[in-house]
């Protein structure tokens, strides 16, 4: 990047005068991300270790504001087959400023694959779901992690592929993405304490529900517990027991922004739980944007 001012501004960072570096921070904090690369030649050449710590600390600032606007950018625009998993690939960011993307893909294709090879049009929607529960749950071994359940890496979508771990949320949104990518009418239910996923087809549902069901939900699944499959009757039953009003608030279909939302605030919660409250200050800056 050839740009004088820029140069200038990035050659000032060691200076001493604090006042000087306050001016040249505000400057630096005004660019995109794209001057990183420059920040880090700066780093590796700079022996002055305040100048590093200062470097560093511009970077964290600038990768958070792109993560914001990608993210801002992403609850804006109209919802896509794809949504879900640009929303989830942009919260990775958050920690995984450079995270590879496209290695992602590339594991989620193999995962694809593997159950595909095993589907047919032939088999209904409850024997398609039995078929990738087995391959997520008992093959592949996915699960929640259990002895770690506030850990942040539980809610970024390159950890749980490679722990197969991950907290109810974000087990719930990988099995989502999983399901779409095998062309399955996969969606977020808000649940109390965990969400569940609806297999949703409006014409099924009243042959199976009855003409009078108000419902398009065929049924449910809990990736909480290895893809459990439950009814609307069993769900509906559990509410009134436990007194969650309006039902239909937690067994209608919610949009891929509130899943997002759900994903976002369990990484918010995780942070407290380990005490890192400046990420957490930062991760509740993007629960704003919602």
């Amino acid at each position: 990047m050839n740009n004088p001012k820029l140069d200038a501004l990035i050659g000032l960072l060691d200076d001493p005068d604090l006042t000087v570096f306050e001016m040249v921070e505000q400057e630096l904090l005004k660019e995109s991300d794209d001057i990183i690369p420059e920040l880090e030649k700066k780093w590796e050449i700079s022996l002055d270790g305040n100048c590093q710590e200062r470097i560093e600390n511009i970077i964290q600032h600038l990768q958070f504001k792109e993560t914001s606007r990608l993210l801002k950018e992403w609850i804006e625009t109209e919802n896509s087959g794809q949504k879900l998993l640009s929303g989830f690939l942009i919260i990775d960011r958050f920690q995984y400023p450079d995270v590879n993307t496209l290695g992602i893909g590339v594991k989620l294709e193999n995962i694809r694959k593997k159950i595909w090879l095993e589907l047919n049009n032939s088999l209904t929607l409850l024997e398609k779901t039995t078929i990738i529960n087995h391959f997520l749950f008992n093959i592949l071994e996915y699960s929640i992690n259990f002895k770690n359940i506030h850990s942040p890496q539980n809610c970024f979508l390159n950890q749980i592929l490679d722990t197969r771990k991950g907290n109810p949320v974000s087990i719930a949104v990988f099995y989502t993405i999983i399901a779409r990518l095998l062309e399955m009418p996969a969606y977020f239910i808000d649940f109390p304490k965990n969400p569940l996923v609806a297999i949703v087809d409006a014409k099924l549902a009243r042959k199976v529900h009855g003409s009078n069901s108000d419902s398009d939900v065929l049924f449910y699944i809990n990736p909480s517990n290895r893809g459990a499959i439950t009814s609307i009757k069993e769900i509906e039953y559990h509410l009134r027991t436990n007194n969650f009003q309006p039902i239909k608030n937690y067994t209608e279909p919610k949009s891929d922004i509130q899943f997002i939302r759900r994903l976002v605030e369990s990484l918010e919660l995780s942070y407290q739980s380990v005490n890192f409250m400046d990420k957490r200050e930062r991760v509740h800056q993007l629960l704003e944007l919602f």
